[in-house]
């Protein structure tokens, strides 16, 4: 379990965490959602101290991360940057067996590993296992890093934006077959995103944020349909009834009630 108490952290004048405290269970895949400049990115960061914040603490599994060295802290936590972060020197193998070179893992281990997560993100190992970061179209390239984040088996995954830089064609196809990761399913996933529609389909739970706070928090029904004051109201209004249609589709029954009668309101 993540646990954050009275997190804050500022950068001058400007604050971008304001005093925000949650809890996440293990297992559970939660959204941050916002805005840019909402704060989502830096909370994420401080979790595996990638930044310090000004105050307040973070605990994962009663155990404060400042109690840890960030890079013994990290070994554990997998994180997937925006832009892949890979690096330009190292084969694609080589770049997904960056953390279970650092756990010392053997050259045998690494590979098998390296391979069998390139196969599950539809990149043939003989075809890419040697190839190099600039050879690979950047959904390829988001591709490694997710496997480079799961390659030691992380319980968390932290993933900032993963899927913002890919077109939506290559997005659809990348997000698709991350949700269908046998990997996932026993991992705490922390995602943030600004894309709505993201937000719906991988979250448990979403905490909406606005100016470093978190204005509602919530499953999706909870944010679309008992949004907590205008702010939430207006900030799904764009996608609501998309959104709405996409619960329904699913099978959400109290999604299509809850329409229904939102409907009828508005025509009484």
């Amino acid at each position: 379990m993540i646990s954050v108490k009275n997190l804050t952290k500022t950068f001058g004048s400007y604050t971008a965490v304001d005093n925000i405290s949650f809890s996440i269970e293990q297992g559970e895949n939660v959204v941050f959602l916002g805005t840019s400049g909402s704060g989502k990115t830096t909370l994420l960061k401080m979790i595996n101290r990638l930044l310090e914040p000004d105050h307040g603490g973070i605990a994962i599994d009663g155990v404060s991360v400042y109690d840890q060295r960030p890079e013994d802290l990290r070994r554990k936590i997998g994180y997937v940057f925006q832009n892949n972060g890979l690096f330009p020197h190292y084969t694609i193998s080589e770049n997904i067996s960056v953390v279970p070179r650092l756990l010392g893992w053997d050259k045998k281990r690494m590979e098998e590993r390296a391979a069998a997560l390139m196969d599950k993100l539809r990149l043939p190992p003989a075809q890419y296992a040697a190839a190099y970061p600039n050879q690979l179209s950047g959904g390829q390239q988001q591709r490694v890093g997710i496997a480079r984040a799961l390659a030691a088996d992380p319980p968390i995954l932290l993933m900032d934006e993963p899927f913002g830089a890919l077109d939506p064609i290559t997005r659809a196809a990348v997000k698709k077959d991350f949700k269908e990761l046998d990997e996932l399913r026993s991992k705490t996933i922390v995602l943030v995103t600004h894309d709505v529609q993201e937000a719906f389909e991988l979250a448990d739970r979403i905490f909406l944020m606005d100016k470093g706070k978190v204005v509602q928090e919530g499953t999706p029904d909870q944010l679309l349909f008992e949004p907590a004051g205008e702010y939430v109201r207006t900030f799904f209004e764009e996608q609501r009834f998309p959104l709405e249609a996409q619960r329904i589709a699913a099978g959400d029954y109290p999604a299509l009630i809850r329409a229904f009668d939102k409907f009828k309101n508005r025509h009484r």
